[in-house]
């Protein structure tokens, strides 16, 4: 919501600025939950970190840094060695930026683009990564919008990372996807799956979970909530699992990759093509260890109050851009594009801020804000000339 659109009211600029300042300060000013409040069960998170890879051209701004780096393939422990390269990581927003489905800048799917290339290099694969700038997630609900490659040969991963015995994996092998449905490979890099040497297949936090449907074929949403008890383990807003032995306990980043080293019994390949993953959103909500991120929570919510606690929506369906009603399914729901529910956050560069549709006209939550602002307005406008 924007000054600019909620003026078309006619009400007076300045009284707006003041009730709108009025109206946003309890927005969210004591974190995000998973679940409602007033649940049996939730968690509440202090601070978020949301991307719109289908608006987006510039991953630095939005708060990720595209990696390069060689994996021997001695060290990749397959036939082939890894080679990840910031020009496997490619931008290709939608080109109307007031649309959430449609015509992509350079052809194909919208969204982040992780790339792996299809004729190894001197014994590497070309392949794609990128990795969260901010470093302090400590436990939360992560969640990613993705279409996978149905390239044969690959490994798709959304994941948290510490190291190598503290780490939460959402994978994808293209191998495994057949006709009409799919696997998701649900790893914890544990110290008992380091002992086994970085093997976690032989341990209790490793599961491969079925899928009724095919994760190239549309974008799906994908989701693990980290908690210090369990990580669970969702897709499109349905639970799948629950891991319960081992849960990390220190802080770590988000990274997302795409990659093959033609390991037989996991990524396969090397793709006989280029293959691509498309990203279209991530959005997480956590904890923090950064002391002056736990201050400004402290600032802003001295004393715990639930209406100052806004729910995290849950995506049930496919967010997917494709078919007649693409700009709706596609369309999902960001704190951070939506004025004063994202106070005192550390946001970045966000391309877009879509507050109105193709059809021009105003969000639902601006057209509510700004309702409650001509009320407020005119009490207060009642009163002043009452004086």
């Amino acid at each position: 919501m924007s000054s600019l659109y909620c003026t078309a009211l006619g009400l007076m600029p300045w009284l707006i600025i003041v009730t709108l300042a009025r109206l946003a300060s309890a927005y969210c000013e004591c974190g995000y939950s998973v679940n409602k409040t007033s649940a049996t069960s939730f968690q509440v998170f202090t601070d978020i970190l949301e991307t719109d890879f289908l608006h987006s051209s510039n991953l630095t701004g939005a708060g990720w840094l595209p990696q390069q780096y060689n994996v021997t393939q001695k060290a990749a422990r397959g036939p082939y060695g890894k080679q990840f390269m910031v020009s496997n990581v490619l931008a290709n927003p939608l080109k109307d930026k007031y649309s959430w489905a449609g015509d992509s800048l350079d052809g194909g799917d919208a969204g982040l683009q992780l790339w792996v290339r299809g004729n190894p290099v001197e014994g590497l694969v070309g392949s794609a990564e990128i990795a969260a700038q901010r470093q302090d997630l400590l436990y939360g609900s992560f969640r990613i919008g993705m279409k996978m490659s149905g390239v044969q040969g690959t490994c798709g991963a959304f994941f948290w990372f510490r190291n190598d015995s503290q780490e939460i994996d959402m994978e994808f092998l293209s191998k495994q996807f057949n006709f009409s449905s799919g696997a998701v490979n649900l790893v914890l890099q544990t110290p008992m799956s380091l002992a086994s040497g970085y093997d976690a297949s032989g341990t209790a936090d490793f599961k491969v979970e079925a899928l009724p449907f095919r994760p190239d074929q549309e974008f799906h949403e994908y989701r693990f909530d980290w908690s210090p008890e369990k990580v669970s383990f969702y897709a499109d807003g349905q639970w799948l699992y629950d891991m319960t032995i081992y849960s990390p306990n220190s802080p770590g980043h988000l990274v997302l990759n795409h990659w093959s080293n033609g390991d037989p019994a996991w990524s396969a390949g090397p793709p006989t093509n280029d293959a691509v993953m498309t990203i279209s959103y991530v959005k997480a909500y956590f904890n923090t260890t950064d002391p002056a991120r736990q201050t400004a929570y402290a600032q802003r919510c001295p004393k715990s109050d639930a209406n100052s606690v806004c729910q995290i929506p849950d995506q049930e369906t496919p967010p997917d851009p494709s078919g007649p009603n693409g700009n709706q399914t596609a369309r999902t729901y960001f704190f951070s594009l939506d004025t004063g529910h994202a106070p005192n956050q550390t946001l970045y560069n966000a391309t877009n801020t879509t507050h109105t549709g193709g059809s021009g006209k105003l969000s639902a939550s601006c057209t509510t804000a700004a309702w409650a602002t001509v009320v407020l307005a005119v009490i207060l406008l009642s009163g002043a000339l009452s004086l």
